[in-house]
């Protein structure tokens, strides 16, 4: 697609994202959906772009409910009385990007014919609406409540833990502090002031830009440590004794509470297999995992960046809810056991800075059908390769300019030998 990558309409802002194509997002959006509520997180651009869209949806004859910052699982889960729900975010990008991502009833993001849909009205905008019917603007004061509300009628009001939340200063600053303090925990908060500088830490919730929560966690000798990105879809945490609890690790755990059917990327750990009762893989994107939860009537799903995705509330990664799961778990269950019974194999991650990422990997492919048996190759979304006792996995980002390289196998030399001839690979094709 020309405007949608894996996580909606994405890009640097005044570079790529721009008023105008703001406004063009807009009146697309506006001339299909009548009532759209309008949410952003707290980046210093989200004021323009948020003002643009509000335009073009209105030219077009649709009504905004504006919501203000908020995270973009309560925007989703806002969207349920509305035709479509719009959030204004970059998500876990630097402070430079902004996007757009757009959300039906159901809280499940904009499905690939929707989205193809929006490209074709932007390609060709349709007839301005006359004066007399262009749309009109209100306030939705309450979608982060309502959200809390829903969470608390399903997790209760009688936990006891002592967490500590880093908010990222970024979507999840007023939520996640509210939520757990009315489970009835007691809360201290790290960055808990909307910044769209992110002046503490870059707003991916990884374990490198997490170290104060780590050391917070442990001083004050908390249960928890919770951690979010900027627009609060993605949550990792730390348990009380510096464990962190992210990626293929919290899936894992995830899946055991619901391993009826699991819906995974193709980036995600052989652990799973071992956790859940079925698990079926698709494409890398929160968009596509929801796609398949919903067709298959799945019971989890989830990516290893960080997003879950809770049917029973939303088909919408839920970081807000993920949190109160993950303090149901460390209160109710011995962690120290759960920890120790997911198989831990070694991984490899690296992003690669390219030009052109599609140059990149139709060379890629190329070298691959050559080299490697078509039934080891799968390429729904890349090149995922069987290894055997390993796997590895070659894509463009659906986000950013890079080539991400995924790898994963039984022991730490099938993982080096793997790693090894990948890079090698991908070094002769951007060299």
């Amino acid at each position: 697609m020309k405007f949608f990558g894996s996580s909606g309409i994405r890009g640097l802002v005044n570079e790529w994202l721009t008023p105008e194509l703001a406004l063009s997002i807009g009146r697309a959006i506006g001339s299909d959906h009548n009532r759209v509520i309008l949410g952003r997180d707290s980046r210093a651009s989200g004021y323009m772009v948020t003002a643009a869209l509000t335009a073009g949806i209105t030219s077009q004859g649709g009504d905004v409910s504006y919501a203000g910052i908020l995270p973009t699982p309560s925007l989703a889960y806002a969207a349920r009385d509305y035709d479509c729900g719009i959030m204004v975010t970059a998500s876990h990008n630097p402070a430079p990007y902004n996007g757009v991502k757009m959300w039906n009833p159901d809280g499940s993001a904009f499905n690939t014919e929707q989205m193809t849909r929006i490209e074709s009205l932007m390609e060709v905008p349709p007839s301005l609406a006359p004066w007399q019917d262009m749309g009109t603007v209100s306030m939705k004061h309450d979608a982060i409540g309502d959200h809390i509300d829903q969470i608390i009628s399903m997790v209760g009001a009688d936990h006891s833990l002592k967490v500590v939340v880093d908010c990222a200063s970024g979507a999840a600053c007023e939520a996640t502090p509210l939520l757990l303090r009315k489970m009835g925990c007691h809360v201290i908060t790290l960055n808990a002031n909307p910044d769209g500088y992110f002046p503490d830490h870059p707003p991916e919730p990884t374990e490198d830009n997490l170290s104060a929560l780590k050391y917070m966690v442990m001083e004050t000798g908390a249960d928890l440590g919770i951690g979010h990105d900027g627009d609060g879809d993605r949550m990792v945490g730390f348990y009380k004794d510096g464990t962190f609890l992210g990626g293929d690790a919290l899936l894992a755990l995830f899946a055991g509470t619901r391993p009826k059917r699991v819906v995974v990327p193709l980036n995600s750990s052989m652990a799973i297999e071992d956790i859940a009762d079925e698990v079926i893989r698709t494409r890398v994107g929160d968009v596509y995992v929801a796609e398949v939860l919903k067709e298959k009537n799945g019971s989890f799903g989830g990516e290893p960046s960080g997003t879950w995705i809770f049917p029973e509330i939303s088909l919408a990664p839920d970081a807000i809810y993920a949190a109160a799961v993950l303090v149901e778990m460390v209160e109710n269950q011995d962690m120290d056991s759960l920890l120790d019974s997911v198989p831990d194999y070694p991984r490899y991650r690296e992003a690669i800075p390219v030009h052109d990422r599609n140059v990149v990997m139709k060379a890629l492919k190329e070298i691959y059908e050559r080299k490697y048996p078509s039934e080891n190759i799968k390429t729904i979304d890349g090149l995922w390769l069987d290894h055997g006792e390993g796997w590895s996995l070659v894509r463009a980002s659906g986000t950013e300019p890079k080539i991400r390289i995924t790898a994963e196998a039984k022991d730490r030399k099938r993982l080096d030998d793997i790693t090894n001839e990948i890079k090698t690979i991908v070094k002769k094709v951007i060299r």
